[in-house]
């Protein structure tokens, strides 16, 4: 049977929300990372940085956007040195500027994805898959890719039926 591994990034407290900001106790990209592993199973990666994001929303996305146009790299907390025991990797994340924060990109360049398929997973407020999907090709070389799936964030808590179908669906 194949392992699945699900590395994500996901913001908790003020979040974009249908035009304006909300307070949420969970981020939006770790309840569908949930419901991929509830669909298919598979291990919880959470993308943690060093240094947080600003608590303030608006300040977190001026942040983000500082990061990716120096192509930073925040220190995450830990780090995964291998993915060998993996078939197929879910990488999730909010949209910010277009693409995966950079703190995804921080773990995935330390990783070899030879011989291993790669989904992409997003979450956002009008966004869709944005770049991600090119981005990962960049940053994953030597993977295959299935089909990405983007996530409307505030829908997130009611897309377990759609999330689940897809996850279901892309490892086929």
């Amino acid at each position: 049977m194949a392992k699945n591994l699900i590395i994500y990034y996901s913001r908790k407290g003020e979040n974009y929300w249908n035009g304006s900001i909300k307070n949420i106790e969970k981020g939006n990209t770790e309840i569908v990372a949930e419901f991929i592993q509830k669909a298919v199973g598979g291990d919880l990666f959470e993308v943690d940085t060093v240094k947080p994001y600003a608590a303030d929303y608006y300040t977190c996305i001026d942040e983000a956007k500082s990061e990716l146009h120096s192509n930073a790299r925040p220190e995450l907390k830990k780090y995964l040195d291998y993915i060998d025991g993996y078939d197929n990797v879910f990488v999730c994340g909010p949209c910010w500027w277009g693409t995966f924060p950079c703190a995804i990109f921080s773990q995935l360049e330390k990783l070899n994805f030879s011989g291993k398929k790669v989904m992409a997973v997003m979450t956002h407020e009008g966004s869709g898959l944005g770049s991600c999907e090119r981005d990962l090709k960049k940053l994953c070389p030597g993977a295959t890719f299935g089909k990405g799936l983007a996530v409307h964030g505030a829908d997130a808590s009611k897309s377990e039926s759609t999330v689940s179908d897809w996850a279901k669906n892309v490892l086929n």
